[in-house]
């Protein structure tokens, strides 16, 4: 059997200012733990494109593809510092990755919750049973 992946392209994109990067994009430069990991190391601060590459096993041209997807999520900034090409997390495009884990966060906690009340419900409904039954046993030793 074939593996179908399901999208929706909506027309709101022809609404988006040029530039304004489409939350897919994001959702895309996240799939990879290498674009995460550049992410992660972005956390603490502007960075040089050198520095950023040392920090990984891979080529420096592989970062450097890497980098550019990030850029194009607008994800991280890139601007010149004399020769160094200096990059910086643009945490603005995550807002959109947030909201829509939001509405799972909601999910869960609601299956969580509906969860706990069933587990307590059964169990509440076994140790009455439980007592029940002792007390039948115990009324038939006397």
């Amino acid at each position: 059997m074939r593996h179908r992946s399901v999208t929706h392209v909506g027309h709101a994109s022809k609404r988006r200012p040029p530039g304004t990067p489409l939350p897919d994009a994001a959702f895309s430069a996240l799939a990879d733990p290498t674009r995460r990991a550049v992410l992660d190391l972005l956390r603490a601060g502007t960075r040089p494109a050198g520095d950023i590459a040392r920090a990984f096993t891979v080529s420096r041209p592989a970062i450097s593809k890497h980098l550019r997807i990030l850029r194009r999520a607008h994800l991280v900034e890139e601007r010149r510092e004399g020769r160094h090409r200096m990059y910086h997390l643009n945490p603005e495009p995550l807002k959109a990755v947030d909201s829509w884990l939001d509405q799972y966060r909601s999910f869960w906690t609601a299956s969580l919750a509906n969860l706990k009340a069933f587990v307590e419900e059964e169990y509440e409904k076994e140790t009455r049973a439980s007592q029940s039954n002792k007390k039948f046993i115990d009324g038939k030793k006397d």
